[in-house]
């Protein structure tokens, strides 16, 4: 049989065409009106995909380069932070946080599990500089409340620093409304391109705080990057193809809406959540445990295994028959879940493929006890109930 590879990754995630083209054939030089042309449509474009006002940087880097460049320009040595952590990149914040010489004052939440809004108010303190949270934490599948905890730090001199880099097209935010001072997305997610950019929001509020703050940058100066950016350049050496595989992303979103982008936004958020709660649906029906089912991120679907089985077992088992890349977990979750991504680039009928190939796993890996199509049916009543 023709096996054909569909990747289910949570990041990378599938390509989309039209930007591959479009890297293909950036062979134009970065100070250049050209380029300059194409980045400052870019930006502009970037700014109404996150849904602000403020400014909006691009990074030649993953998506952990814009959290460092977060710590380190808003922070000094000595700063008293918050950090909400349930899952590997929580943890991820302490750790750059602690790098940078801050004082880190850890909310954690278990694996699996959100915060509880009463908590985080509990644990803030006057005297944080910033509070670091994810809005979607990959490595478990959950989602955090950023609404509510924004309106925690908005009348405070906290600033609210956001990864969402599997947030951004999977979840809606109002970004100025909220008073999200930083967010922070990756090109390898819901915008459909490899790995290599980062781009965040910055308010005026997190501008005022980089004036006083004395921890060392120089690569990821955010105050030399807006200087540069605000004329169509970078500071350094840009990824020129993936700039130009950025901005046909960026069109095709708008195409799904008759080229009003904020719109197209809101399609691929909706397309990702109808088909994360119809994968749910699907695996429940089959006989699956959701490891996060309280708090699910449209992004990723995070999926238990049953007690003495190694969850690598079922990512190969995929794989092997099917050609059909998975995700283990991460950490202290490795062989416990495995995750199916719902973000960027796949339709209705990814989920329908994948599902047929999980009920084939489920009936022959794991010994449940199933019926073909059982899955299927589950997520077709999911898919109908959405598309009325």
């Amino acid at each position: 049989m023709i096996l054909k590879t569909r990747l289910f990754t949570p990041g990378p995630t599938p390509l989309l065409p039209a930007a591959q083209f479009a890297m293909a054939a950036a062979d134009i030089h970065h100070r250049t009106p050209e380029f300059r042309a194409l980045f400052q449509k870019v930006i502009g474009q970037l700014k109404i995909f996150v849904g602000t006002q403020n400014d909006v940087l691009l990074l030649t880097s993953s998506g952990t380069g814009a959290m460092e460049a977060s710590v380190s320009n808003l922070t000094s040595p000595g700063d008293r932070v918050l950090v909400l952590s349930a899952g590997k990149f929580g943890e991820r914040w302490a750790d750059l946080a602690k790098a940078y010489g801050c004082q880190v004052d850890l909310l954690e939440a278990p694996y699996g599990k959100t915060f509880k809004i009463e908590d985080v108010k509990a644990a803030l303190k006057p005297e944080h500089k910033a509070l670091f949270v994810q809005a979607s934490e990959t490595s478990t599948a959950v989602s955090h409340d950023i609404e509510a905890i924004a309106k925690l730090t908005k009348p405070t001199a906290t600033l609210l620093v956001v990864d969402g880099i599997t947030g951004l097209g999977t979840q809606r935010f109002d970004v100025d409304g909220w008073g999200v001072d930083i967010l922070i997305g990756g090109s390898q997610k819901a915008v459909m391109i490899p790995p290599g950019l980062a781009y965040l929001s910055i308010s005026e509020k997190a501008w005022k705080a980089m004036e006083t703050s004395t921890n060392p940058r120089y690569y990821f100066d955010l105050r030399k990057e807006r200087k540069n950016q605000s004329k169509g350049e970078t500071a350094f050496t840009p990824s020129v193809a993936l700039v130009a595989g950025l901005g046909a992303a960026l069109d095709y979103i708008a195409g799904q809406a008759d080229g009003d982008l904020a719109k197209g936004r809101d399609a691929l958020i909706d397309n990702a959540q109808v088909n994360a709660r119809a994968t749910r649906a699907g695996l429940v029906a089959l006989g699956f445990t959701l490891f996060a089912p309280d708090s699910p991120s449209a992004a990723a679907t995070a999926v238990a295994v049953p007690e003495g089985m190694d969850s690598g077992e079922v990512v190969k088992a995929l794989k092997t028959r099917f050609k059909l890349i998975t995700a283990n977990g991460q950490g202290t979750m490795k062989g416990k879940i495995f995750r199916v991504a719902h973000l960027g680039f796949f339709d209705y009928l990814d989920t329908v493929a994948f599902l047929g190939a999980a009920e084939h796993i489920a009936k022959d890996t794991l010994g449940l006890k199933v019926e073909y199509g059982q899955g299927l049916t589950a997520a077709q009543k999911v898919f109908a109930a959405a598309s009325k």
